[in-house]
């Protein structure tokens, strides 16, 4: 098994189709668990978050010749995902009737619930309802920042937003996670 050099695998990109099946099977076994994760946390879906994955790499597979190593390979497969994830909340958005009288997060909660991969606790339930209620932008910065730990330039090179706009969507993101926690009766 290759070890993960970046120099390396764009070097091996550009070489033989045995050399690049290579580099991108080792670009899938880096990234595919960071990404489940942020993919995870915004469609809550263990089926949708695997299926988004999967059409995430797929869409990198194809588009790999348009690579030309301008920003990290992570970047790059970062703002796939997040469009692909932003494509499906989208499509789920327009394809879900509008029922002024449905309650989202007994929704979210049954959603968490009924899927055989969740095994949080009641604060991770309560955590993840929070987070479903914030907008589309601010989970995602909230996510990367909170789950994935990642710097918010680095941040700022996935999403193509300013440092200082990310700043205030995380804080933004945190006070309203913070209102939730204290209106939970």
């Amino acid at each position: 098994m290759m070890a993960y050099d970046e120099q390396r695998i764009l070097e091996m990109l550009h070489e033989d189709e045995v050399s690049r099946h290579r580099a991108f099977e080792c670009i899938v076994r880096n990234f595919s668990e960071q990404l489940y994760w942020q993919i995870r946390h915004m469609v809550l879906s263990h089926d949708d978050a695997n299926d988004i994955l999967q059409n995430t790499f797929m869409k990198a597979w194809i588009n790999l010749d348009s690579f030309m190593g301008y920003s990290k390979i992570s970047t790059w497969i970062y703002r796939i995902a997040i469009n692909e994830t932003l494509s499906f909340l989208n499509r789920q958005k327009s394809t879900v009737p509008l029922d002024t009288g449905s309650d989202d997060e007994l929704s979210i909660a049954d959603q968490l619930e009924s899927d055989p991969y969740f095994d949080g606790d009641l604060t991770e339930r309560q955590l993840q309802e929070a987070i479903a209620t914030l907008p589309d932008k601010q989970r995602m910065v909230f996510n990367m920042k909170y789950f994935n730990e990642m710097k918010y330039e680095e941040i700022s090179e996935v999403l193509g937003t300013s440092v200082g706009a990310l700043k205030a969507s995380f804080h933004i993101a945190v006070r309203k996670i913070e209102e939730y926690f204290n209106n939970i009766d």
